[in-house]
């Protein structure tokens, strides 16, 4: 990608706790809207987390996760170029959209970070992780698709369909201004790109700690059966974690619970369930890392 020129700022919800400030980039030519911890968090060094969203939306349906966890980490929620009110981009495929996400980081003279992302976002993330190993420190994906499982389109639309009714009211005002503002011509080229991703082959190779989320309700998941399969093809420190009650858009649904998910990961510690907050945690830990210690000598339920 080419160099980065930092253009202007802008403000948006000061007033909310955690709320951050959206500034916009020029990422190769292409407007790029993102938002940023408005104030940096207490710590001198604070780690880096940048949350990238899923096929054909924006950055703002992942804010109420984002803002929750803003005061702990230095915050980034980008609309990536093609997406949301970003610059209509070029290429639009997932090595494209990795690039996009590593300029973005250079932009803000961030060496790595650790990487949250949703639905699509998740093969970014992957390939993020093969094309700047160095710079990424940990992985978070929830819900995370663009496998057989989507495919074909058809199919996709249909569980797209059914995970609609499952979601809060709410994200309608969200999603649906994104969807259209994408485009059917868009919606073809993306999942055609996400269909010749080797996600299967980059999610196997990622060799840092890994947090899977995924939702009981989610009609564009496999089985939490099937995903823990997979998950144990890899000798990667792997944590699988099922969010009863939730569908597709746990970031925009179950904040409270996904942040806290996250900053037990982030931490080191057991997965427990957040009583105060909607859903239901549960964990089971795939593999550990030989500095993160186990709970017992079978991977099992690691939460409430």
């Amino acid at each position: 990608m080419g160099q980065l020129r930092f253009r202007s700022v802008a403000r948006e919800r000061s007033s909310r706790p955690g709320a951050l400030a959206e500034r916009w980039t020029t990422v190769d030519g292409v407007k790029v809207l993102y938002r940023e911890s408005a104030e940096p968090p207490s710590e001198p060094e604070p780690r880096v987390m940048m949350h990238l969203h899923g096929f054909g939306l924006s950055g703002r349906y992942l804010l109420p996760t984002a803002e929750r966890l803003s005061s702990e980490f230095h915050t980034i929620v980008p609309d990536l170029p093609g997406f949301g009110r970003s610059g209509r981009a070029r290429g639009l495929d997932v090595s494209d959209l990795a690039r996009s996400a590593a300029s973005l980081l250079d932009d803000r003279g961030i060496p790595s970070a650790t990487l949250v992302g949703n639905s699509m976002g998740c093969p970014v993330i992957c390939e993020f992780a093969h094309l700047y190993p160095e710079r990424l420190e940990r992985a978070v994906l929830v819900a995370p698709a663009g496998g057989l499982h989507n495919q074909p389109l058809t199919r996709a639309v249909g569980q797209l369909a059914r995970d609609g009714v499952r979601e809060p009211a709410r994200l309608i005002s969200v999603a649906v201004p994104d969807y259209l503002r994408f485009g059917v011509p868009s919606t073809v080229r993306m999942f055609r790109a996400l269909t010749r991703y080797p996600s299967l082959e980059r999610l196997l190779a990622l060799r840092i700690p890994t947090l899977v989320v995924i939702g009981s309700l989610d009609p564009l998941m496999p089985t939490p059966a099937r995903v823990g399969e997979v998950a144990r093809q890899t000798d990667n420190h792997v944590v699988l974690v099922v969010i009863h009650g939730a569908a597709h858009a746990i970031n925009f649904s179950h904040p409270g619970e996904l942040a806290n998910v996250i900053r037990r990961f982030m931490a080191d510690e057991p997965i427990l369930d957040d009583p105060e907050s909607d859903g239901e945690a549960r964990a089971y830990e795939i593999h550990r890392s030989p500095r993160v210690p186990a709970k017992g000598p079978d991977a099992g339920p690691a939460g409430a």
